[in-house]
């Protein structure tokens, strides 16, 4: 007897019903349904989801967050998708960003022109942090 449900009917009573690609195979007794039990993927810790929504409503496109965070971009845009996250898109402003470790960003708080004439969010990346700075584009 299993401890999982039938997919078809939700009916608990079930048989194993042999091997089928290494995962056990059961019938309902119930319904008739041959079903597996469900494959256990590889769980993403919550850190990166949440970082990787942060960034993206930031303006930072999937694939640099794929090469920022080490995830899939499939991945983020299914998260995306998942947590109905809309990013605002703006023309008038446009997103760059910079990896800096502590000493790096400590240096750049201390120059006054660094802070002024754009948007900055910082925002910690394991080890280092992610600076990310909006700039009115320069129209002609």
């Amino acid at each position: 007897m299993s401890q999982s449900a039938c997919p078809k009917c939700e009916s608990k009573e079930a048989t194993k019903s042999g091997v089928v690609g290494g995962r056990q195979r059961f019938k309902c007794k119930t319904c008739g349904y041959h079903f597996s039990v469900a494959k256990v993927g590889r769980e993403v810790n919550t850190y990166y989801v949440i970082k990787a929504l942060q960034l993206y409503v930031e303006g930072v496109s999937y694939r640099e967050i794929e090469r920022l965070l080490g995830v899939s971009h499939v991945s983020v845009m299914n998260w995306v998708k998942k947590y109905g996250m809309k990013a605002p898109r703006q023309t008038d402003y446009h997103p760059t960003y910079k990896i800096l470790n502590q000493k790096e960003l400590a240096e750049f708080f201390q120059k006054p022109e660094n802070l002024k004439g754009a948007g900055l969010v910082v925002t910690e990346l394991g080890d280092k942090y992610m600076m990310i700075r909006w700039e009115r584009f320069k129209g002609s």
